[in-house]
């Protein structure tokens, strides 16, 4: 365009300094000449309905919900099965203990003084119980100083999966962005932003991996970023299911190819002039332990900036 202009005065909604991007390209029209000066007016065409690069509004795996508290599990006895899985808490055989991996019920009446039973405890210093496992068809007697917790009443899997997630220290993403929030960066109406997670680590993209324990349960969970939220500050909301990619100024004016933004109005009558530009993290941690699976979304890590654009015209002679 700069080869048409033999005399040219840009005209913004305030100044600025040039983007990396350059200016908006468009074929430049004679609609209208001022009849006092000769000068014709020339302007930057925005496309009417610039579609943003988006993703779908969620692909991922939904959230499996809270698990079994009570579970068998063969391999606390070295056995090969049968498989591990949640069982009820409590059944005709009594209470379910994952401590002891059987259903537990205190001996009625007591076992008579001397029993092995007891250990070389009396009758009334704690109790003598019926450990069976319907699995196995495997029936024991335990004594125990005070009633074993039944697990009916502790964590759920997913709970102690929480706990894991609680040692992964998931953030929201740095937000890259192209024009840059810094003074004097403006961008141009119609011109493609560029949005992207920079310096990425496990804690803001993942993969990230904890174990943690709790009520008898052992879990581990793995989280992994499944796409982040763009919500550009004109209203629009841009979904990108990558981490986007870094602008570099060879791009020239050319589209993000996974997660961009095209503004149709200046950001002059914004707080501070400026579009305020939210990257929403959306998580999926998938967990496993007592015999069981599940899955957990994690929403709402976010991060902001605030970035400027504006709306240029050209007089051209």
């Amino acid at each position: 365009m700069q080869g048409l202009l033999t005399r040219g005065v840009v005209v913004a909604a305030f100044a600025f300094t040039a983007l990396p991007l350059g200016t908006a390209s468009a074929d430049t029209v004679c609609q209208q000449t001022n009849p006092a000066t000769g000068v014709c007016l020339v302007w930057v065409e925005v496309p009417a309905d610039p579609e943003p690069t988006a993703g779908p509004t969620d692909d991922g795996p939904k959230d499996s919900g809270s698990g079994a508290s009570c579970y068998w599990d063969p391999s606390k006895q070295g056995l090969a099965g049968p498989p591990a899985g949640p069982v009820p808490c409590t059944s005709e055989y009594g209470y379910w203990s994952n401590a002891y991996n059987c259903y537990l019920k205190a001996l009625t009446p007591p076992l008579p003084a001397g029993d092995p039973a007891w250990q070389g405890h009396e009758p009334g210093d704690g109790a003598v119980y019926l450990c069976f496992q319907p699995q196995t068809g495997l029936a024991i007697q335990v004594w125990a100083q005070d009633p074993p917790a039944g697990s009916g009443v502790g964590p759920t899997p997913r709970e102690v999966a929480q706990l894991a997630v609680d040692q992964m220290q998931l953030s929201a993403i740095d937000i890259g962005i192209v024009p840059e929030p810094r003074p004097g960066s403006v961008g141009l109406v119609g011109m493609p932003v560029w949005m992207w997670a920079k310096a990425t680590n496990e804690h803001t993209i993942g993969p990230a991996t904890a174990t943690a324990s709790a009520g008898g349960i052992t879990i581990t969970a793995t989280a992994k970023l499944l796409h982040v939220t763009w919500s550009m500050g004109d209203g629009a909301d841009v979904i990108c299911n990558t981490v986007g990619t870094p602008y570099k100024p060879s791009y020239g004016r050319k589209d993000s190819p996974d997660c961009g933004h095209i503004y149709k109005t200046s950001s002059a009558h914004q707080a501070d002039d400026a579009y305020t530009v939210t990257a929403t993290s959306s998580w999926v941690i998938t967990w496993s332990g007592a015999g069981q699976t599940g899955t957990i979304r994690l929403d709402g890590l976010a991060r902001s900036t605030q970035i400027r654009i504006g709306e240029a015209q050209v007089l051209v002679n």
